[in-house]
């Protein structure tokens, strides 16, 4: 499928139309390929320029067409997990630990105070 702007931004629901997907897949695939992110307007609408648009083109073509799962589709289209989410399951990790420490900190207070 051959896209040819016509103006340099649109709505979601335009780029619906043109890719032939619904928008919470459009929503969907901006959280799993990085370089998917367009600005939003004043009002917090979603506003793709044309380069965004051909870009999810091609990610419903490797999807959809060629069978690429996220993943794979990512990999071909030489992106890598967003690093903001490696940040934050690393955060979480060490929060969890940090949680466990504390438990096991207070029941060892807790049996300190018993003597």
């Amino acid at each position: 499928m051959e896209f040819i702007p016509r103006k340099m931004y649109y709505k979601i629901r335009e780029v619906c139309e043109i890719a032939g997907v619904e928008a919470h897949v459009l929503r969907f695939w901006e959280t799993e390929f990085p370089a998917l992110a367009p600005p939003k307007s004043r009002k917090g609408q979603r506003t793709y320029r044309p380069g965004d648009i051909e870009m999810v083109l091609e990610i419903r073509r490797l999807l959809y067409e060629d069978g690429y799962t996220i993943a794979g589709a990512r990999k071909r289209m030489g992106m890598c997990i967003p690093e903001a989410a490696q940040k934050k399951q690393t955060s979480n990790k060490k929060s969890q630990r940090l949680k466990r420490v504390q438990t096991e900190l207070e029941n060892i207070l807790t049996l300190l105070e018993r003597e």
